[in-house]
Order: structure tokens, then C-alpha cells, then sequence
């Protein structure tokens, strides 16, 4: 499958365990500050955890990182790398993600985005999230604090539909 701009479609893949150092090298290449092995493999051992990586071939390219429990999900860190950006890896892992907390049986996902972060705010707008709150000086950067949108989306039917495509994990 290819996208408008003519590029592949990204594959999508459950995390492992085995995925760790990967996870953890991706969010670094994404975000300052960055998660280390220690604290992705200690949200991954958390009950209803989940996350999602997204590759161009054998490379990766994105991940999500998730938990979906006692009816409600979040989206706790999507990070894609800045070369692939905008070219519909972000997309995929958000409907994924829409797709495993609707069979989880979460009937709303949220998540917190940068109030300054104007692509992933298009991103999650596009994919039918509203705000519902703000957290103000939530992130710290090296610049000073910046602020965060809290985002949620409702959830029925076969989520992955709803945010655009077919694809399911297992």
C-alpha cells in the first residue's frame, strides 16, 4: 500500500521485550529529555502497557507507547524520527493504538501533547481527539517549561476504522 506522496505504507509490529534498547534509542532520537531502557521496560511490565513499532522496511522508523486499563487508554509516548515525519507513520501508530484500547474495551483514550508541538496537535485533531484540559509547565525543556494540551477521543466500534484504516494487530 502507498500513501498521497507516493512512499510505502509503514509496517506496524507489536513491542517485545527484546525491544527495549530500541525503544529506548528511538525516544532519544525523538525527545529531550529522553526515557533510558529502565524506565520503558518498567512501563512495559505495567499492567495493560502496550506499545507499537512502526518500520520502513527492516528499518525503524516510530513507536507508540500505551496502557490501556479499567476502561480508559492513553497514548503516553508517540515518537517518530525526524527524517520520517509526516509521511503517515504517526497516523498508522495512532490508529493502531485506537484499534488495541477499543478491544481492550477503553471507551475513551487521551494523552498530553506540547502546546508548541503543531504537527502532532494536526496529527491528533486529524484523528478525532479534543481537548479537555491543559497542564500548565508540564514539560521540561532547556528553554524552560512548556505547556500541555490533555486530549481525548472517545472510543466504539472497531477503532482502527474509525481513525482510517483497516489494519489490526494481534
Amino acid at each position: 500500500m502507498t500513501q498521497d506522496d507516493g512512499t510505502a505504507s509503514p509496517s506496524l509490529r507489536p513491542v517485545s521485550p527484546f525491544d527495549v534498547a530500541l525503544l529506548a534509542e528511538l525516544h532519544a532520537r525523538s525527545f529531550d529529555p529522553a526515557w533510558g531502557p529502565g524506565e520503558i521496560a518498567s512501563l512495559l511490565a505495567s499492567p495493560g502497557s502496550f506499545g507499537l513499532l512502526a518500520g520502513r522496511g527492516a528499518a525503524p522508523i516510530g513507536f507508540l507507547l500505551g496502557r490501556a486499563v479499567a476502561g480508559e487508554a492513553e497514548i503516553l509516548s508517540l515518537g517518530i524520527l525526524p527524517e520520517e515525519r509526516r509521511r503517515g507513520a504517526g497516523r498508522a501508530l495512532v490508529a493502531a493504538a485506537i484499534d488495541h484500547a477499543t478491544r481492550a474495551g477503553a471507551t475513551r483514550l487521551f494523552l498530553e501533547v506540547a502546546d508548541d508541538n503543531l504537527a502532532a496537535r494536526a496529527l491528533y485533531d486529524t484523528a478525532g481527539f479534543r481537548r479537555v484540559g491543559r497542564r500548565v509547565g508540564y514539560y521540561r525543556r532547556a528553554g524552560g517549561p512548556v505547556s500541555a494540551q490533555v486530549l481525548e477521543r472517545a472510543l466504539s466500534g472497531s477503532g482502527a476504522a474509525d481513525a482510517g484504516s483497516s489494519e489490526r494487530l494481534a
